[in-house]
């Protein structure tokens, strides 16, 4: 009968590899840094132009969104205009067509 190795040793032997793998290209990344200084300052002017517009983007949106919450309010006060003219209408018809039946009922006493 073969013992397959146990779960826990696995698991630990790839963390290993993993990390001894990820020190090396650490390493290649900052050695290839320190060889080609212009390259590494390029690079951060390119980061801080992309940081740049993507705050640009940002603070749009951010305005765009106080322009939707202003329509909305005013739009709100619109509808509840609405609602408030609309019940009063409503009311006020409410109260002419009890006012001809009660007229209509007078008459027919009379």
């Amino acid at each position: 009968m073969v013992r397959l190795p146990c779960l826990p040793v696995v698991l630990i032997f790839l963390l290993l590899v993993l990390i001894i793998t990820s020190q090396f290209e650490w390493k290649q990344q900052v050695g290839e840094a320190e060889a080609n200084p212009t390259a590494t300052r390029l690079r951060q002017r390119v980061i801080l132009r992309e940081d740049a517009v993507k705050e640009k983007i940002i603070l749009a949106q951010e305005k765009n969104i106080q322009q939707l919450n202003v329509l909305i309010q005013s739009l709100q006060l619109q509808l509840l205009h609405c609602r408030l003219s609309n019940s009063t209408a409503h009311t006020t018809s409410n109260k002419s067509t009890n006012n001809s039946a009660v007229e209509g009922h007078e008459m027919i006493d009379d």
